[in-house]
């Protein structure tokens, strides 16, 4: 299971309980508390009508005495009370006396008059100076049906001559009951959405923040330029900055390991040379001879200079120690570029046409965007046949400026495309044989260092189409 819907699951289940949890309480505590509130306010009724009922038991007149003329006029009016949304129309209390001895001698109800009540809970506590009470069923099959009796003592004196039960259904505490259910529900709900909304934001939030882990790694892994993402976390960014630790030094290691497996590799070839030359040299051979091989010592010699200078710059460059950005007109850095190169294009009798767009100056490099964009006019020149025609062109282009290098050359083999811009992979130029192969892969990080892009494509016209586009900066 992901741990984005293991965290939704753990929260789910956390609020769940408390829902639960608060559910319980409402049936152990409140509806009881309700209960013990209801029993609270029948004891000060029955203290309250305690005198009244003990002057009418003295004098004999309980049938149409204070108490009896006072209830009966109590519900000939509608209260029309609207409590909490429930409409009460009339009380709903019953109240019988009884004397001494516990017979019923006053009974609002008029049903038990002139029963024997002393085996009640609350008669027969509250005629031994107790406080009496009792609840009871009105239908011993029915938990809704029960009934709350509260009495008080009828006292004269010391002497205790009867007393006065208060009774109510616990029916009519149903609706409110019912209603803080319906209250507590509609909250426990609400609370399991607001949850889920919570949860589902965290997970998505965590989710996002490791998946740009995940993408960050992935390009790491595939060797592509990429930066840190920021996580907007404390604990994720300190991962982040491990891995970023790790990268870099696992980086270092493969860069060290490569470059000295690149450079001894093209050392090789002109240190055999130079070493040839030196035991033909050491035989004393014929004047003529001995220029020719001091002749090619020199020249593997100024190739192996130039190998390792182009290497060192490179490794300066993908090194990431930041570019010297300058204002600088494109089209201006372009025409200094060709110039540069005319004297080598007319040796191979080709022509070279320039058509740069006027643009506003460019926070670059120049000095790297000149020897990036010098690489591809030399590529271009050193595979045109004798006659040909290279193009310089320029533009101002999807918020930046493009630089194309057309050439009319054989073009790129199919299988070489997926590898030009490979360290130190080269095809044979037509009359200098392989290069360095580093002039690609030195444009390729100077047009990466700026944001931009370079591509190279086989022209369906014939030749090569090079682009190296920079944003503006």
């Amino acid at each position: 299971m992901r741990i984005g819907l293991q965290l939704l699951c753990g929260l789910v289940l956390i609020f769940a309980l408390a829902a639960w949890f608060v559910l319980e309480i409402f049936v152990e505590e409140i509806k009881p508390g309700v209960r013990s509130a209801t029993e609270d306010t029948l004891v000060d009724m029955a203290q309250l009508l305690a005198p009244m009922a003990l002057g009418d038991l003295q004098e004999g007149k309980m049938a149409n005495g204070r108490l009896a003329s006072a209830f009966d006029r109590l519900n000939q009016t509608p209260l029309n009370a609207l409590i909490d949304g429930h409409l009460k129309q009339q009380t709903e209390y019953r109240i019988y006396v009884v004397d001494g001895k516990g017979i019923v001698v006053y009974d609002s109800s008029g049903q038990d008059l002139g029963k024997d009540y002393s085996r009640w809970n609350d008669v027969y506590r509250t005629l031994r100076g107790e406080y009496g009470a009792r609840s009871t069923r009105s239908d011993p099959d029915d938990p809704a049906s029960s009934v709350m009796h509260v009495a008080a003592p009828l006292r004269d004196g010391t002497n205790i001559l009867g007393s006065l039960t208060v009774a109510k259904p616990n029916r009519t505490l149903l609706p409110m009951i019912e209603r803080s259910e319906h209250q507590l529900l509609q909250g426990a709900a609400m609370l399991l959405l607001i949850s889920l909304l919570i949860g589902g934001l965290l997970v998505w939030w965590l989710n996002r923040a490791i998946g740009k882990l995940v993408q960050y790694a992935d390009a790491v892994s595939q060797g592509q330029p990429t930066s840190l993402p920021r996580l907007y976390s404390p604990e994720l960014d300190r991962l982040g900055r491990s891995l970023e630790t790790m990268r870099r030094q696992l980086d270092g290691k493969s860069y060290i390991e490569s470059y000295v497996h690149s450079l001894t590799h093209e050392l090789k070839s002109p240190l055999a040379a130079i070493r040839g030359a030196g035991e033909i040299l050491a035989e004393a051979p014929p004047p003529e001879v001995a220029t020719r091989f001091i002749g090619n010592i020199n020249l593997e010699t100024a190739r192996m200079q130039q190998l390792i200078e182009r290497m060192l710059q490179l490794a300066r460059l993908e090194s990431g120690q930041g570019l010297d950005r300058q204002a600088c007109d494109p089209a201006r850095l372009g025409r200094r570029v060709l110039d540069a190169r005319q004297i080598v294009a007319q040796r191979r009798q080709l022509s070279l046409r320039l058509d740069l767009a006027e643009a506003q100056k460019q926070k670059w490099d120049p000095l790297l965007v000149e020897q990036a964009l010098g690489n591809l006019l030399d590529n271009a020149i050193d595979f045109s046949p004798i006659g040909g025609l290279v193009t310089l062109t320029g533009e101002v282009h999807a918020g930046g400026y493009r630089f194309q290098v057309r050439d009319l050359g054989p073009g790129i083999p199919d299988y070489a495309l997926p590898r030009i811009f490979e360290r130190f992979y080269s095809l044979p130029r037509p009359d200098k044989g392989k290069s360095s192969g580093l002039g690609l892969s030195f444009a390729r990080e100077v047009a990466r260092q700026h944001g931009g892009r370079l591509t190279l494509d086989n022209h369906p016209d014939g030749g090569v189409l090079a682009e190296l586009w920079l944003p503006a900066a």
